[in-house]
């Protein structure tokens, strides 16, 4: 039998101000927050399959039992620390299993998306879906050996950088390459998103 593959989606609580703040920058922060919020919720929708479990990895803190995102997906905690640390706590705190980590600001992606990097999984230790700014929209462990040791060190995020400087981190380990994707990050990104 398989073992259980898990989805992991980093969120923000969606308050006016504290998410999506270079999109805010456009748009203005209220519609900002009320885009991020509505954008996770049809991105969960989209992509609850039983292939693998949904994870919400929520920050803050005290927004983990928030009546925002939907009762019947687990949640934990994205903890302290920079984005690189948070990422990897967030797959040390998962049963075992292959799992893989998304932002919830992709519109595009698709059930065969996720697919895609799972079975990337099978043959090789590491997985990385690059967004077209650099960066990557996903990320994912078979962790079948403990993660780098380093890993998500010294990455310089929100930079064309950021995909090189992770695998950089991988100390050696095997990984593979999925579908390039975008994120929203600004007022071009969204509106370069498809209208469902």
């Amino acid at each position: 039998m398989q073992a259980r593959q898990h989805l992991i989606v980093m969120v923000k609580f969606p308050a006016a101000g504290r998410v999506k703040t270079r999109l805010a920058r456009d748009i203005g922060r209220v519609a900002a927050a009320w885009w991020f919020r509505h954008s996770v919720r049809r991105l969960l929708r989209r992509l609850d399959d039983p292939r693998w479990q949904i994870w919400l990895s929520v920050a803050p803190d005290t927004a983990l039992g928030s009546a925002v995102w939907p009762a019947h997906v687990p949640r934990i905690s994205q903890g302290p620390g920079g984005l690189g640390e948070r990422m990897r706590a967030a797959f040390e705190a998962l049963p075992k299993g292959r799992a893989c980590l998304i932002g919830g600001d992709i519109p595009g992606v698709e059930k065969r998306h996720i697919a895609e990097a799972f079975a990337a999984l099978g043959a090789r230790e590491a997985v990385f879906g690059p967004a077209t700014d650099g960066g990557f929209w996903l990320t994912g462990f078979r962790r079948s050996r403990p993660l780098p040791p380093r890993l998500f060190e010294g990455v310089r995020w929100s930079s064309a950088e950021a995909l090189a400087d992770s695998i950089a981190t991988l100390n050696g380990q095997s990984h593979a390459l999925v579908a390039a994707l975008s994120d929203v990050d600004t007022a071009a990104d969204l509106s370069s998103v498809p209208r469902r």
